[in-house]
């Protein structure tokens, strides 16, 4: 009998441990669930559009200028909820922060705002949303578990250098591997600063223009050169390095 109490006292602590984090786990579900909800009910991925970004070009310098440390902030959260809600609008996010801080800076603040966004939802999928990811994009799971079975660091590493599946897929999806934290974090860091910098450099570029004769400058060329040879990339990558099934 005294035995039985023992252990009813001992599995009482665990069991209301256990019901407080599943209740922490739907909060944190119900909150990310909210956040999508509002981003897609009042459309605001129309303002992470090039037209407003070319709409709103004057403010954001004007407000940059007279805010700078600001300025920093909002636009490294904004980044890291973008990317660790997997919403659209990134690449726009890269063009903006090139275009506001210079291709050098702008890729700092990207590279911040876009490890940490793509650590929290690599985070979400591990111990939030694992069977929603599995269901979702099962199809992906096998060949990145594979890879990492091999190597995690360089196969991470080759993901971000060369976008063979979409950079919020591999998030979601490494979350569900064994890679740990650290490597996905130092792999993903140092993964997305070419494309970073390519993409904050066009964005820099193409913000300085004032008329369409500016399109055929030697720095706006180079940029639209840089950009359309990061889109080969993969092409080159699947063409002489991935063996055929």
């Amino acid at each position: 009998m005294i035995d039985q109490q023992v252990a009813m006292q001992n599995d009482m602590p665990v069991s209301g441990q256990a019901r407080g984090l599943n209740a922490g786990r739907m909060v944190i579900v119900a909150v990310i669930a909210v956040a999508i909800g509002a981003f897609l009910y009042f459309d605001l991925g129309q303002y992470l559009s090039l037209d407003a970004l070319k709409q709103n070009r004057d403010q954001l310098l004007a407000f940059t200028e007279s805010n700078y440390t600001t300025s920093v902030a909002i636009f490294i959260l904004t980044y890291i909820v973008v990317t660790g809600l997997s919403l659209p609008g990134a690449v726009i996010l890269t063009l903006a922060g090139g275009f506001v801080f210079g291709g050098v800076i702008g890729t700092l603040f990207v590279n911040l705002g876009a490890t940490t966004g793509a650590t929290l939802a690599f985070l979400a999928a591990r111990y939030l949303l694992r069977d929603w990811v599995e269901q979702k994009f099962g199809r992906w799971i096998e060949p990145v578990q594979q890879g990492f079975a091999k190597n995690a660091f360089s196969y991470l590493l080759t993901l971000r250098l060369i976008p063979l599946f979409p950079f919020f897929v591999v998030n979601l999806v490494s979350g569900l591997t064994r890679v740990n934290v650290g490597t996905y974090v130092a792999a993903t860091a140092i993964g997305i600063i070419p494309g970073s910098f390519v993409y904050a450099y066009a964005g820099r570029q193409l913000g300085t223009l004032s008329s369409l004769k500016e399109i055929a400058s030697p720095n706006v060329i180079g940029a639209f050169v840089l950009l359309g040879l990061l889109a080969l990339v993969p092409i080159v990558y699947r063409k002489f390095f991935e063996k055929p099934a």
